[in-house]
């Protein structure tokens, strides 16, 4: 039975919509579930932002259940797609061409394949130009992915927020998210002498050349401060960030593996996101969102908001008529 031309432009966008720019009206609580409603796709012609889940959990050091983070991500979107962005006052996808490009198939029986897969899953990405926004899955993901965001462009700073700083010790073969940074300096993968880590509440005997923001320190100084702090930090340089939402206080978080009291509200690190639109962002995570723990999806909302935030502020970069309302 044919399809007639309404109930094209409604429901469904996610496999039914032909474009990457634009949306049409869906039911928040129905339809097929991409990311922000986004078409899936594996055709990265034309297209300036590949969201994809990395579902792996097997480098985690206490709870597991983040490999089912990226479904819950995106289950969590639903009423993003729905109004324009807040604060912005406009829809990014009327001038970002972005598609939900699947999860990265990793085989957990054959850990020895875990980095190689997700470095080549995101290498298809940057070869073609198009910007990686991933969703994990733990943290160990993200040093697979700096691996082909350096291939790409060099050593990049690293711009990570998070409540641990993971640079514990790594002999440079094991699966930890606890160790991963430090490996990534140690090869030559980020900078950190332009890096930054803010939300820190977890002790190490080095900082290994990081700035550290902790989180008493943004508590103390405000979001500004740190906004500045961050700028002040990273300049024009190419930047990846990583945003583990342990970071968040479990009160705001507590559908994650490590949660550690004293964290960032969701308000500040929402405020500090969204004051990064000068930032030369090359890529993107958010990492660490374990439903199984998880209250009301506040969590996995949360997640789901700082994504969606990123790529308002990559829309920002392409002569956005903003609209904002009432006191900011």
């Amino acid at each position: 039975m044919a399809i007639d031309d309404q109930d094209q432009e409604t429901g469904d966008q996610a496999f039914l919509k032909q474009d990457t720019l634009g949306r049409w009206p869906e039911m928040t609580y129905g339809g097929a579930l991409s990311f922000l409603r986004r078409r899936y796709s594996r055709d990265l012609h034309n297209v300036e932002v590949a969201v994809s889940g990395i579902p792996f959990d097997s480098a985690v050091t206490y709870r597991s259940g983040s490999r089912l983070g990226p479904r819950a991500i995106r289950a969590a979107s639903v009423q993003l797609a729905e109004l324009n962005a807040f604060p912005f006052g406009f829809d990014p996808f009327d001038y970002l061409s972005v598609i939900d490009y699947g999860d990265c198939f990793i085989d957990p029986h054959h850990p020895e394949t875990v980095v190689e897969t997700i470095a080549g899953h995101i290498k298809t990405m940057t070869d073609a130009n198009v910007f990686p926004l991933s969703f994990g899955g733990d943290h160990f993901v993200t040093y697979p992915i700096l691996k082909a965001i350096a291939a790409k462009h060099g050593p990049v700073s690293l711009l990570h927020f998070d409540a641990h700083c993971d640079t514990w010790e790594d002999d440079g073969k094991r699966l930890d998210h606890g160790s991963m940074f430090l490996r990534a300096k140690n090869e030559g993968l980020i900078d950190v002498t332009t890096s930054c880590q803010v939300g820190i509440r977890t002790y190490n005997d080095s900082d290994h050349g990081f700035d550290i923001l902790t989180a008493p320190w943004v508590h103390r100084e405000g979001v500004e401060k740190t906004i500045t702090a961050i700028k002040d930090r990273i300049g024009s340089n190419k930047v990846y960030l990583t945003f583990d939402i342990d970071c968040l206080d479990p009160a705001f978080a507590p559908g994650t593996g490590t949660p550690v009291p004293g964290g960032l509200s969701s308000a500040q690190a929402l405020t500090i996101v969204r004051g990064l639109g000068d930032l030369n962002l090359v890529g993107a995570d958010v990492v660490e969102v374990c439903p199984s723990y998880d209250v009301a999806e506040i969590t996995a909302l949360s997640a789901a908001t700082i994504a969606h935030d990123i790529l308002c502020l990559l829309a920002l970069k392409k002569d956005v008529q903003t609209h904002p309302v009432g006191r900011l």
